[in-house]
């Protein structure tokens, strides 16, 4: 199908003073589009103009010091290349499930008047895909006054919400950039140990819900055996393709979107991407649909596998910030454990290091002062380290002492238990 395409800078001159500028995530963040609105912002041909995204990669300038009063960083989920100056002041974070970011922009809550996205190359019914990222995009693309498409051959073709008309683009411009690509790293005894202690949780006919990272892929890694998994889930990466090329992974027992990898984002290798390409087993779904409580417990034995920076004696788990730095955002989390929660069957869990990099324990008796409780007590149900598992479900405040305590690391048990002995006074006891 036939298109007229402007250049970047002329698409973006539709951006004025006090605009909302929602940017498509993850590996189709258009980088081509964003420097061309960064040299407006240069140039000084605008101010107040706010940048909404959810998680973007690659290195962006919009939020530099340099350009405070020009552009406002709105961000759903604070990434590891904003981190330094969200902490800083020049840009900001909204904190709200994941579920809810397009409800934020579909009921004009933030108003988006131009929406910058990445998109596949037409096909010959005159349709493209948002590829591996339809979240909120989609949300932003219906909302938005301006949509800019950066038309990508890299882009993969997939199905789902991600397929959308061209009509629902008023600027095309090209590109050629490769997506931005996520290998797998080296597993580490601790992520290998956690992986096994999770995957002893997970029964066959499960339904996954994991995202990426060390801890997820070892957990992968120990389902080979495994028989009929699905997979309804925000985002997955590289570490689910053997199990699909096993046949591990097939959804056949799942209740609804029987048969389908159900996601919303991806991010991962370019085998990953290639594998999504006009692949009907791979539904990319609206944020909306694959993060809804409502949608999600409808499946059964939903196992949902989180991560946190930290938790207390009490199972309060703090997964977006570092005392008061944040350091990431609520995401998908409480969708998710809520979700798997109400699933008949379902295990929320929560699984991570018993201790930092550097030897400090991540399981307090108190989380640290200016910390968000993203997980609540009455939400924890399944909590994992690389020293066992445990059950906080229905369990008292002093029965969830000991067992946090019985996995945490052995070198901090002794300074817990006395805290939760200063709590609870004489007749709490510990016993490994």
């Amino acid at each position: 199908m036939q298109y007229k395409s402007v250049s970047a800078e002329e698409a973006v001159k539709v951006i004025k003073s006090g605009d909302r500028v929602h940017l498509s995530s993850v590996a189709v963040t258009p980088h081509i589009l964003i420097k061309a609105m960064v040299e407006r912002g240069r140039r000084k041909e605008f101010s107040d103009v706010k940048v909404q995204h959810i998680h973007i990669e690659n290195k962006v300038d919009f939020a530099d010091p340099e350009f405070e009063g020009t552009f406002v960083s709105e961000q759903f989920f604070v990434g590891a290349n904003l981190r330094k100056q969200t902490q800083a002041g020049y840009a900001d974070y909204i904190p709200v499930f994941l579920s809810e970011t397009q409800k934020l922009i579909r009921e004009g809550y933030l108003k988006v008047n131009v929406a910058m996205v990445m998109v596949s190359t037409p096909d010959k019914h005159g349709f493209v895909s948002l590829g591996t990222s339809v979240d909120a995009t989609l949300a932003a693309i219906e909302s938005a006054d301006v949509v800019i498409a950066a038309v990508n051959p890299n882009v993969p073709r997939a199905w789902g919400d991600a397929m959308i008309p061209m009509t629902d683009i008023d600027y095309f411009v090209e590109d050629d950039s490769p997506l931005y690509a996520h290998e797998m790293g080296e597993l580490t005894e601790t992520d290998i140990q956690i992986g096994k202690n999770v995957a002893e949780l997970i029964e066959d006919g499960a339904c996954l819900q994991m995202g990426i990272g060390g801890i997820p892929n070892a957990v992968l890694a120990q389902l080979g055996n495994h028989k009929d998994l699905g997979v309804h889930t925000e985002m997955f990466a590289d570490g689910i393709l053997p199990l699909v090329e096993k046949g591990v992974v097939n959804g056949k027992r799942k209740q609804i979107d029987k048969g389908k990898m159900v996601a919303s984002f991806l991010m991962g290798s370019k085998k990953l991407y290639e594998f999504v390409h006009d692949n009907p087993m791979v539904a990319m779904m609206d944020v909306k649909h694959t993060n809804s409580v409502e949608v999600i417990r409808k499946n059964h034995k939903v196992t949902a596998i989180n991560s946190a920076l930290s938790i207390d004696i009490t199972g309060q788990v703090c997964a977006d910030s570092i005392g008061t730095k944040f350091y990431s955002g609520v995401g998908g989390q409480i969708d998710f454990i809520r979700g798997a929660g109400y699933s008949e069957g379902g295990k929320p869990i929560i699984a991570m290091p018993s201790v930092t990099a550097k030897g400090l324990s991540k399981i307090s008796p108190i989380l640290l002062p200016g910390s968000g409780v993203v997980t609540t007590r009455s939400n924890m149900h399944w909590f994992v380290t690389e020293f066992g598992a445990v059950n906080l479900y229905g369990k008292t405040l002093q029965e969830r002492a000991k067992l946090i305590i019985s996995i945490a690391h052995p070198d901090h048990q002794e300074t817990l238990d006395k805290a939760a002995f200063e709590r609870y006074g004489s007749h709490y006891h510990f016993v490994k």
